[in-house]
């Protein structure tokens, strides 16, 4: 299959084109302002929100699947600027998917677990959400155009972890550096989540897409720590210093947006799809592990410089 990956210089775009690419589909990769040299897969340059520009995308590529992983996903960016985080989370989505539909590839859209307000976690597709952050509205308004326009893509909401193109865009990747580094982190005792290694996510969604599923999917781990507990696994696994990860509240982080306590979410739905449970958390960090073992990181990295 002909795959467009957009977001394609993020955590999530840049492994999934690559895994997907090594599962030997043709992948054309878009990104923006960060430059992308890739060797495995096709890369474009594209501003998504400039007129036209997705019309042009897609009858340039042609592709039978289109994953949307472009987002505004820095939280507290979203706070700074709605419009922007508007713009790109939802009403970009939206657009692609009525040109999807018209066109007949299949798209899934990626979203996110912070549309609940995390007051009681375990939440299953059908739980009704509630965003408390500007970015949890954006993406929401997101899922909701993509199924008002196409109601045959997929939605993935995710918690993801993960080496990225910088080295710095995952939670894994913050701990690893500054404990490598001997430098003192917080880790957050009051915020649970389910992580799922980037890799694993993206074979996930193109199983999905081979299995020709629809609709909304929590592509999130089985298993679900606190953010305080996930620091201390990765510590361990990398033998590094776990005393260096001080326990505190996310009352107390100096965040700017709020953050959801209990982003525990059931993957029953999918699981019962792919007729397996979703990965567990231990596997995950130990692929983690081997990945930085094998020199992944500096593979990526090296992806943002010019050849």
């Amino acid at each position: 299959m002909h795959i467009l990956v957009t977001g394609a210089s993020g955590l999530l775009g840049l492994n999934l084109a690559l895994e997907a690419a090594a599962a030997g589909h043709t992948v054309t990769g878009v990104h923006n302002r960060r430059p992308l040299y890739a060797r495995e897969f096709k890369t474009l340059q594209a501003d998504l929100l400039e007129p036209d520009a997705l019309e042009h995308l897609l009858e340039h590529t042609q592709p039978d699947w289109v994953i949307h992983c472009a987002a505004l996903a820095n939280v507290d960016a979203c706070e700074e600027d709605p419009g922007l985080a508007q713009r790109l989370n939802a009403d970009v989505p939206a657009k692609l998917a009525q040109l999807v539909a018209r066109g007949g590839a299949r798209l899934v859209h990626i979203s996110t677990d912070a549309v609940f307000d995390g007051e009681r976690g375990n939440y299953a597709e059908t739980d009704a959400p509630h965003p408390l952050s500007v970015y949890a509205r954006s993406k929401l308004a997101g899922e909701q155009a993509v199924a008002a326009a196409n109601p045959q893509a997929v939605i993935a909401r995710v918690n993801l972890f993960g080496w990225s193109l910088t080295g710095q865009r995952s939670l894994a990747e913050f701990f690893v550096n500054n404990l490598q580094a001997g430098r003192k982190v917080f880790g957050f005792t009051d915020v649970f989540f389910c992580p799922l290694l980037v890799n694993d996510i993206a074979y996930l969604l193109l199983r999905m897409l081979e299995l020709k599923l629809s609709g909304l999917y929590h592509v999130v781990s089985r298993e679900c720590l606190s953010k305080y507990d996930f620091g201390i696994r990765i510590a361990r696994q990398f033998g590094l210093d776990d005393t260096l990860i001080t326990p505190n509240s996310v009352v107390a982080g100096g965040l700017k947006a709020a953050r959801s306590p209990n982003l525990t979410l059931n993957t029953h739905k999918l699981s019962t799809a792919l007729g397996r449970p979703t990965p567990s958390i231990s596997p995950a960090i130990e692929r983690f592990y081997t990945l930085y073992q094998q020199g992944y990181p500096q593979r990526l990295q090296a992806m943002a410089a010019a050849p």
